[in-house]
């Protein structure tokens, strides 16, 4: 007799992480399972995206996805534990809080969370698969916005603009205004400010 039940398909979610590189705000990940039901157009690393196109498509990712998930390593944790183990801590919070739990998580990156499914590290995962890419861009559209806030908070820093990144503008101002509480302590520049 032929076993007419078809194997129902893995539940795979995207991960992965914005916000390693700058001087001030947290670290942000998204996790994202699509539905193969409902294909999502234009799917690609979020930094090769135009603002405009990214909160776009996170809109259509947060209604198309069959769960998705953003969460967050404050910058108190980056500056105790690292910015690679709090950037690790972010995407296991944003798989553990997915509607559906994944049997099989893709990482962007080559380093892997704790989990309780099964893993696959891929290197520039965020051009190559999908789901990776939906996450890179909730994860960033969540970050940019959260450092536009920022601004109103902290004007005189441009986060609105660098959205804490080390540019030129955010190391003078950081020289010439001193550090806020959302700058990271542990990074080199900040550090050097407070040791005047």
């Amino acid at each position: 007799m032929i076993d007419t039940l078809q194997k129902r398909p893995l539940l795979v979610a995207g991960v992965d992480e914005v916000g390693r590189g700058p001087l001030a705000g947290p670290v942000v990940a998204a996790a994202v399972i699509l539905d193969p039901d409902k294909p999502i157009e234009g799917l690609a690393d979020s930094k090769k995206l135009t603002e405009k196109r990214r909160e776009s498509l996170a809109l259509e990712i947060k209604e198309k996805a069959l769960a998705w998930s953003i969460c967050r390593a404050e910058v108190e944790e980056i500056d105790q534990i690292n910015i690679l183990q709090a950037s690790l801590l972010a995407m296991k919070r944003s798989v553990e809080s997915l509607l559906h739990q994944p049997e099989l998580a893709l990482i962007d990156g080559n380093h892997c969370p704790k989990l309780d499914c099964a893993m696959e590290a891929i290197i520039k995962g965020d051009s190559k698969e999908p789901a990776i890419s939906a996450a890179s861009i909730l994860a960033k559209v969540a970050r940019d916005n959260e450092m536009v806030e920022m601004e109103e908070k902290y004007p005189g820093y441009g986060f609105a603009k660098h959205k804490g990144y080390p540019t030129k503008q955010h190391r003078e101002a950081i020289i010439k205004l001193g550090i806020t509480e959302i700058h990271r302590k542990s990074y080199a520049p900040v550090q050097q400010q407070l040791n005047l």
